[in-house]
């Protein structure tokens, strides 16, 4: 544990006007407070604060971050109040250690749920300053050097599985990957110890048989700049457990077969110099193909600059090679924390226009409805890879891989993807579903009277593109649903045969217990409130003489059976998955709506492998289709060439194979390609199976798969 001075020294070293007095005093301050507290190891607690505020001076962090590491723990540990801290710290500090405090574990129904909580806690903190990220890796990366003295197996792979999943990315993210190839290596371990046990006997026999190869390889990459005319300073290292693991995973491949396991990073004095090696390398030794990246022209979301390169080394090897120049190694050690001396009225603010990623994880917060679909969208922010392409001005758009151009017109602007009704890739009309590649210029078609289109979440990436079209679903379904319920309203009162006063519906609504009309409504359209109910809430009594008038579909067919289900219980057929007989079928009970029979992976189900699972409280359903099955309606998305007699083939083959169409709607159009939802009445999967075939096999169509979502 470092002492008093030491760790005042250490701050001293980079920044001589650091206020030591801070310093000292919150030393002082964290010891007393934690007193005799231990921890899991055995050691006292106190010298945990003490390490986690040691690891931010490697970062070079300021004197107010330094003391908000070592009373990070203060207020959730001690007896210490927030208002204590601001009074003896000041106002900076003690924001700082709040921030920190937020992420603290709390108890929730459901692990999701916890971790969606912590993350929503961390993201609002982050978006107040920066440095509060900072501190918490910082914590984490100590907790995880200490996690093997925890006794629970189930906890250690927990902690180590939420480091794997959150704090690792984040770090990444922020351009720290020193902090992250340590937090990946330390919970690999945890995660799958024989796998790590495996990887590291094998490097110790790669070194053994190879000699000191990686020291070989250094010097003949330095001797051969330095007879080229480029400085450089040259360095190798073998690449970490996790990483040899994490690409035998990916390819599929035996460790024997794995290319590159060795690594070794080129300082250079300029980007020129950077450029220069580049090609006294590729002269040298041949390159892979596919394995070089510019990071120095196209830089990744989180700063991070460098060129990568592998080449078959003369020693028979594949090696990679990190060029870059000192600059761009100080921000690769350091990430965000290389850009921010934070002064005296310096809050971290910055950080959220120098980081793009940060500010779409902030509006995350707005977009999300439950902490499952927060943290959904958190991981695909912070996991997937990118793509670039460019506007038609030439503008840089980065992208997560596999993005489409809605996907492209969100990131742009979230007005262009709300009108969006087409897009030019590289001067040619393509479907708006059309992957993207690096380099493709794109250029968006819109229309003021486009909105988003519920088809589109089955297609786009993008955080920004997948939360818009949620939140318009969610807006037009609410509309639907109250003049839907608007519509129940008046054929229930109606049977009152009389006139309700103002003053008498609102004391009904309140005696249903809702806010207003429009949750009546809502409610009517969901059918939690029953019609009986309605009318003794309007006119109590009023239900007496009258028998509740009987709405929606006839009662269950006979052609499906319900597990554990007496016969004459109501279902119906999910409009989200459409589901047809043939396939594998679930059900979900829930009060007042009677069964709901969806596909079994339809998106709108959580887990399909788990019968138990609950969904929005509804019981989940074994079901299967009886002996004898009638007509079903199937969903087909048909993509088709805007020509003459495209729509006419379409309807022919449905014609010819006996498929009845019972809705057909425009849903894209452009130039070249116009986009139907068809609805169609189908026997079974099979007879739906051969039309999707004859479709498929027709020049007028350009695709059709079966929508169930």
């Amino acid at each position: 544990m470092l002492r008093q001075y030491e760790l005042v020294d250490r701050v001293l070293a980079y920044d001589p006007y650091a206020d030591e007095d801070l310093l000292n005093r919150a030393y002082v301050f964290s010891m007393k407070a934690h007193g005799s507290q231990l921890r899991a190891s055995g050691d006292p607690y106190f010298s945990h604060p003490i390490e986690v505020a040691g690891i931010l001076t490697e970062l070079k962090l300021d004197a107010e971050t330094i003391a908000t590491g070592i009373l990070h723990d203060t207020i959730e540990d001690t007896v210490a109040t927030t208002e204590q801290i601001e009074k003896l710290f000041g106002t900076n500090v003690a924001r700082l250690v709040d921030g920190v405090t937020k992420l603290s574990k709390i108890e929730a129904q459901t692990e999701n749920e916890r971790a969606a909580e912590n993350l929503r806690k961390f993201l609002l903190a982050m978006s107040d300053d920066i440095r509060v990220l900072l501190v918490k890796l910082a914590d984490r990366l100590h907790n995880m050097r200490t996690l093997h003295f925890i006794k629970s197996d189930d906890k250690r792979r927990r902690i180590a599985r939420e480091t794997m999943d959150i704090y690792a990315p984040l770090a990444e993210r922020i351009g720290l990957y020193g902090f992250m190839d340590e937090l990946q290596a330390l919970a690999f371990r945890h995660l799958e110890p024989e796998a790590y046990d495996s990887i590291v006997k094998r490097l110790e026999g790669l070194r053994v048989g190879g000699g000191d190869m990686v020291a070989r390889i250094t010097s003949g990459i330095r001797l051969l700049l330095g007879q080229s005319g480029v400085d450089a300073d040259v360095r190798g290292r073998e690449k970490r457990p996790f990483s040899i693991w994490k690409k035998m995973h990916d390819r599929r491949m035996a460790f024997e077969n794995l290319p590159d396991v060795m690594a070794f990073r080129v300082v250079v004095p300029d980007t020129a110099a950077a450029y220069r090696a580049l090609g006294v390398i590729h002269q040298r030794w041949p390159a892979v193909p596919g394995r070089f990246k510019d990071f120095i022209s196209t830089p990744k979301r989180n700063g991070y600059r460098s060129l990568h390169t592998t080449v078959i080394h003369s020693e028979r090897v594949r090696i990679e090679v990190q060029i870059r120049t000192a600059e761009m190694d100080r921000e690769a050690e350091f990430g965000l924390a290389a850009h921010w001396a934070y002064k005296q009225g310096d809050d971290g603010a910055p950080a959220r226009e120098a980081y793009p990623w940060l500010r779409d994880l902030i509006e995350i917060l707005d977009q999300a409805t439950t902490p499952e679909e927060l943290l959904e969208h958190t991981r695909l922010a912070m996991f997937q890879d990118q793509v670039f392409a460019f506007t038609p001005k030439g503008e840089l758009i980065q992208l997560p891989a596999g993005s489409c151009p809605v996907d492209f017109a969100y990131a742009v602007h979230t007005d262009l993807g709300d009108t969006c009704v087409g897009s030019k890739v590289n001067g040619r009309v393509v479907p708006l579903r059309t992957p993207l590649a690096n380099g493709d210029q794109v250029e968006i078609l819109r229309s003021k009277a486009q909105h988003p289109d519920p088809l589109w979440e089955g297609f786009v990436v993008s955080v920004r593109a997948r939360s818009a079209v949620r939140r318009f679903v969610r807006q037009q379904q609410r509309s639907q649903q109250l003049k839907m319920g608007q519509t129940l309203y008046d054929e229930v009162v109606a049977r009152l045969k009389l006139p309700l006063s103002d003053g008498a519906i609102t004391a009904g609504v309140a005696r249903l217990k809702l806010a207003d009309r429009n949750a009546l409504y809502l409610a009517l359209a969901r059918a939690t409130v029953s019609d009986t109910a309605v009318l003794e809430a309007m006119l109590p009594g009023s239900t007496a003489n009258l028998k509740p008038k009987k709405r929606g579909k006839a009662g269950p067919r006979a052609a499906i059976s319900i597990r554990g289900l007496t016969p004459g219980v109501a279902f119906q057929l999910a409009d989200c998955c459409h589901p047809i007989p043939g396939d594998r079928i679930v059900g979900v009970a829930r009060p007042g709506t009677g069964i709901v029979v969806h596909v079994i992976d339809c998106a709108n189900l959580a887990d399909p492998e788990d019968d138990a699972q609950d969904i929005d409280g509804g019981e989940w359903l074994d079901l299967h289709w009886g002996e004898e099955t009638e007509s079903a309606v199937a969903r087909l998305l048909a993509v088709v060439h805007n020509q003459p007699g495209s729509l006419a083939a379409l309807t022919a083959i449905l014609a010819h194979h006996g498929a009845n169409i019972v809705n057909l709607t425009l849903k894209e159009r452009d130039r070249a390609f116009h986009g139907f939802v068809v609805d169609i009445e189908v026997d079974d999967l099979a007879h739906l199976t051969n039309i999707i075939a004859a479709l498929r096999a027709t020049q007028a169509v350009v695709s059709v798969e079966r929508v169930k979502a």
